[in-house]
């Protein structure tokens, strides 16, 4: 069984409160910790990616951003899915090529850029060329942005990703959608759904799962989290 065929079962989960838990390494290293801790697979988010290379968020060149993934995804045995915001301007052929190269099973694709929503429909068409180029070799996560651009209502997200799971996305990624939310979401989205969950407080990836999360990730809260732990560990040393 391939990477990427693994990657999708996983997505499978036996039970409503066992979401698909996917840590965030932004280098090899912590890559390693991750997958050497027992988890089946990653997820690289794009923010702590740009902080391990020195870059604001949004702010790290694509050329960088393809050189870290490909640094983790051959760091580690266990598949890679990785965050390549919304695609660097690149056409979907491009884009697929190199997170292939790179040794990606996967990617998040942003459905805003430069703090605007796209339009829905102009985006869903853009991933279904995606969809297209990669065949099967790529699990397409669509994050949809309704929430933290301050969209209260959920039914212009489920919207949303019923035109990007009919376009070809594997899964849809609500970023920021209130926990009280979820069990409407869950109802109305058909497929796996990504949950984004805090480092250290706010519900547990069961509690998101019985809400309706198919699998959980973290953004940046790890590599956050171990920035101030350096600097706990910085601050002892002197």
């Amino acid at each position: 069984m391939s990477k990427v065929e693994i990657f999708r079962k996983l997505h499978r989960r036996p039970a409503q409160d066992d979401p698909l838990v996917l840590p965030g390494p932004w280098d090899a290293a912590s890559a390693r910790v991750f997958a050497e801790a027992g988890h089946p697979a990653l997820a690289t988010p794009s923010a702590g990616v740009a902080a391990a290379l020195g870059y604001e968020d949004g702010a790290t060149p694509a050329d960088e951003m393809f050189a870290a993934v490909a640094r983790i995804a051959r760091a580690v045995d266990v598949p890679v899915s990785a965050d390549v915001e919304s695609g660097y301007g690149m056409a979907p052929k491009e884009l697929v090529e190199r997170l292939l190269e790179a040794g990606a099973v996967g990617c998040n694709l942003e459905d805003s850029n430069g703090g605007v929503l796209k339009d829905p429909h102009q985006h869903a068409e853009w991933l279904a060329e995606v969809r297209y180029a990669a065949g099967d070799a790529l699990f397409v996560n669509a994050r949809i942005d309704t929430f933290v651009r301050g969209v209260e209502d959920p039914e212009p997200t489920i919207e949303r990703a019923a035109l990007y799971t009919a376009a070809g996305a594997d899964c849809v990624y609500p970023i920021g959608a209130p926990a009280k939310v979820l069990p409407l979401l869950r109802a109305g989205i058909h497929g796996p759904i990504n949950v984004i969950a805090l480092v250290g407080s706010g519900l547990s990836p069961a509690e998101l799962g019985e809400r309706g999360a198919t699998r959980v990730t973290f953004g940046p809260g790890l590599q956050r989290r171990s920035s101030e732990i350096l600097s706990e560990l910085a601050a002892e040393m002197r």
